[in-house]
């Protein structure tokens, strides 16, 4: 590998884009010099969200991600990766197509739709020049306090596991094409939105084995095994002492080793932040980043920034350099399933004009699903 350890760390950080520049009368404006420190010194690898969060035109987007990946070849040599909350739609694209949010898709019952659903998204997201996306979220909405119920499909695990498989199917595309359309992501693991509440301290160690199985897991393991999906977002909380971003019980011998995922984990924004700052089962950021890494967390997402500790974790011994390099190959081969690593005239979906965004189809589609919500 030509990456040393702090490009390799780079590879492994998200961070949301709000720290490149500033909005300006609804419009994302790139601080030059800022995005400069980002990608030379840093060597960050992805970005996420939009600014604000105010959405962006299809060709700002376009512009926006561009410039991100131009500085990225010139300084790194590897494409940066660009990631959007599409949950319902193409919702961070100005003027794209939304649907009804998940809880009422899940009302409706109806996966073939919902896979057309998601394979709008997938489109009008790759006319943006994105492609990633953190959906679908295949939590159960038990608890009100959580806040985001309506990002769900519902409590119900088949229901949820149906609905997430045509997700994941309809924005990664085809699995005989080359390439995937975009990287699908299965969030939040695991148990959360159900007795949590409380995001960032909530401790849960009254989960039974049987509500864990059947109530919290089964969708996960869909989506997995009969999805292949190829991300999982680990969650905030700790399940049984353990922040689940830093549990090796769900994310190696559940995920990895029993269910067989061998794609990528990324963190919550700002959890592993949360191990030394809320949960404190960390001592500090050398020891969360430590902690998150060894149980697989590959990207840590958002504030924090703990994993830019780990060149001194590995210069105190408390992590090996070839640990990392598991990581960061999990992220190439990410990279090259989306055709980041080739010339884009070889990847078809890199060719989707913008003129699709909020297209008659579309609009049509979403007039269906709306109407198919209405139970």
């Amino acid at each position: 590998s030509k990456m040393d350890l702090d490009a390799k760390i780079g590879q492994m950080t998200e961070l949301a884009i709000d720290v490149l520049g500033e909005t300006i009368n609804g419009e994302f404006q790139l601080d030059e010099a800022k995005l400069h420190k980002a990608i030379a010194e840093y060597k960050v690898g992805s970005f996420l969200n939009a600014p604000g969060p105010v959405a962006q035109s299809p060709e700002k987007w376009n512009e926006i991600i561009g410039r991100i990946q131009e500085l990225s070849m010139a300084e790194i040599g590897i494409p940066c990766i660009y990631g959007l909350d599409q949950n319902h739609g193409t919702t961070y694209t100005l003027g794209g197509t939304l649907f009804p949010q998940n809880i009422n898709m899940g009302a409706a019952f109806n996966p073939n739709l919902t896979y057309e659903a998601a394979r709008v998204t997938a489109y009008e997201t790759r006319a943006s020049n994105c492609p990633w996306t953190y959906s679908p979220t295949v939590d159960m909405a038990r608890d009100p306090r959580w806040g985001r119920g309506q990002e769900t499909y519902g409590e119900d695990p088949y229901l949820t596991s149906q609905m997430g498989i045509a997700v994941v199917k309809g924005l990664q595309g085809p699995e005989n094409e080359k390439y995937r359309k975009l990287l699908a992501c299965a969030k939040h693991y695991a148990v959360h939105s159900g007795p949590e509440w409380s995001r960032h301290t909530a401790n849960l160690n009254n989960v039974s084995p049987r509500d864990l199985w059947e109530t919290y897991l089964p969708a996960f393991k869909a989506l997995v095994q009969k999805a292949d999906v190829r991300e999982v977002m680990c969650a905030y909380q700790r399940l049984d002492d353990d922040p689940c971003c830093g549990n090796t019980r769900l994310l190696q011998q559940i995920l990895r080793d029993e269910w067989g995922f061998k794609y990528l984990v990324v963190s919550d924004c700002g959890a592993i932040a949360d191990f030394w700052t809320s949960h404190k089962s960390s001592s500090d950021a050398v020891h969360a980043a430590v902690k998150g890494t060894m149980a697989g967390t590959d990207v840590e997402c958002g504030y924090g920034y703990a994993y830019q500790k780990l060149p001194e974790a590995v210069s105190r011994g408390l992590i090996t350099e070839e640990e990392v390099d598991k990581h960061v190959l999990r992220l190439m081969e990410g990279r090259f399933e989306l055709g980041e690593m080739d010339d884009p005239s070889l990847v078809n979906w890199t060719k989707i004009p913008m003129s699709v965004v909020n297209c008659k189809a579309h609009k049509d589609l979403s007039l269906n699903m709306s109407r198919q919500t209405m139970t």
